[in-house]
């Protein structure tokens, strides 16, 4: 897959980028835009546009509102991280190490980005992907930031949970909504580039909920394998395939564990989710033991990524819950 910066066409966002673009044309753009929706859908690949924009990259109408050539000198400069009046703030460091979070220190930089005058552009600009992954003390130093914007600077946070941000940042903002596309539109996005079948690419699509990105980057997981496994076990309860379940940890070993891990968990939570909003829909009472295997499932990745646990150690602890549930059911 390729990074946003890399990435030139954007399907499904024309409001928005009209909306900025006018915005800019009139010449007055706020100093700092949230851009948000769900993961993948497109929020990132929005920010580079603008960017270009912003940085005298002219318009190419063949890549849409807010399109420019690849081959101009802007956005040859952005791909290869050479152009002078751009700063990215992002958890992926420069050796392509995916960080827990975006550190102090690095959120410190902004200000002094800002502080000095474009070198050859008429902005200076910075991306935050996303202002989810600041830790606390880098959202306060990003707030001392926006307190005092820059008379050139703008500044462009994606953010999939604006509600978990500082209040203080999103009313420094003007926000820039993003919404999922039909499910039919973001699965023909993964077949024009995916080898995959009809079923499948509308299966990455709901399981993204809409976000063409994010359907694009569960078929690069392996996704459909996992959400198959995922209902093998579920269907299996009360008892445990414990061969499957130790099969399945073999992937949660090495640098893509514990997106694999996180990805099987969320597979199961949905799966559980939509089992009990069915029962409930019948009447079926006995749902507590499945609010609480739930509510492990949505709790279990954070602690395993946020404590170092075994991840194995947390998937029986999960099966383990469910197989209560099961039996109380």
């Amino acid at each position: 897959m390729h990074h946003p910066r890399e990435v030139f066409d954007l399907t499904g966002h024309e409001a928005a980028e009209t909306a900025f673009e006018a915005t800019r044309a009139r010449g007055r753009l706020h100093h700092a835009w949230l851009l948000t929706g769900p993961e993948g859908v497109g929020k990132a690949t929005f920010a580079y546009r603008a960017a270009r924009r912003l940085l005298g990259a002219p318009a190419e109408p063949a890549y849409g509102v807010l399109g420019a050539s690849p081959d101009h000198p802007v956005s040859r400069q952005i791909i290869a991280r050479s152009h002078p009046d751009i700063f990215v703030l992002e958890r992926v460091d420069e050796s392509g190490k995916v960080r827990k979070v975006i550190p102090v220190d690095e959120a410190r930089a902004l200000s002094e980005f800002f502080s000095k005058s474009p070198a050859s552009a008429p902005h200076r600009v910075a991306i935050i992907d996303a202002a989810d992954d600041l830790n606390v003390n880098a959202a306060n130093a990003i707030l001392k930031t926006l307190e005092e914007p820059p008379p050139h600077g703008i500044l462009l946070m994606v953010s999939h949970s604006p509600g978990r941000l500082l209040p203080t940042i999103r009313s420094r903002c003007r926000r820039l909504a993003f919404a999922p596309l039909p499910i039919e539109d973001a699965a023909a996005f993964v077949r024009e580039r995916e080898d995959v079948s009809v079923e499948d690419s509308l299966r990455l699509a709901t399981m993204a909920v809409g976000a063409p990105g994010g359907a694009w980057a569960l078929s690069h997981a392996n996704a459909i394998a996992i959400d198959d496994a995922a209902r093998a076990l579920l269907e299996s309860l009360p008892k445990v395939d414990e061969a499957m379940a130790l099969s399945l940890t073999d992937r949660f070993r090495g640098g893509e564990g514990q997106a694999q891990f996180n990805l099987l968990f969320d597979r199961l939570a949905e799966r559980v989710h939509g089992f009990a909003v069915e029962r409930a829909g019948q009447g079926i009472g006995g749902l507590d033991r499945w609010a609480a295997a739930w509510e492990t499932l949505q709790r279990l990745p954070r602690e395993v990524e946020a404590l170092n646990l075994d991840r194995t150690d947390a998937l029986f602890t999960a099966l383990g819950e469910l197989r209560q549930a099961a039996r109380a059911a």
